[in-house]
């Protein structure tokens, strides 16, 4: 793996699009943003394109970060660090991750595209 920082995510799932594309003049260049939507897509080595597509993905240069972790790590990148903060503390750190994590398992069972206009 690279030591450069990555988001890996789903530009097919309409939601996942559009907070990328909010936060793509924040996040690049210091981020790669990788699309893992493509038929050719090929996941970075040790993980699964289905774990990929499950929660979303983030490499900070050292450490692959999952979900809700992950979502922190790259919104405080994008400057919220406010936001950030406020979720992290005990409780709401708590709640954001077991939100995050039926929403996904949702987003996989139900959803094929996440759509939002």
């Amino acid at each position: 793996m690279t030591s450069h920082a990555q988001l890996y995510y789903d530009a097919s799932c309409g939601f996942c699009k559009k907070e990328i594309e909010h936060l793509r003049p924040r996040l690049e260049p210091r981020v790669q943003l990788i699309d893992i939507s493509p038929a050719d897509f090929q996941p970075p080595s040790g993980y699964t394109l289905e774990a990929l597509l499950t929660r979303i993905h983030f490499f900070d240069g050292h450490t692959m970060q999952i979900g809700f972790d992950a979502t922190l790590a790259y919104w405080r990148i994008a400057g919220l660090k406010k936001t950030v903060a406020l979720l992290s503390l005990p409780g709401i750190s708590h709640m954001g991750k077991l939100t995050y994590n039926i929403w996904a398992q949702w987003r996989r069972r139900y959803s094929s595209s996440c759509a939002i206009n």
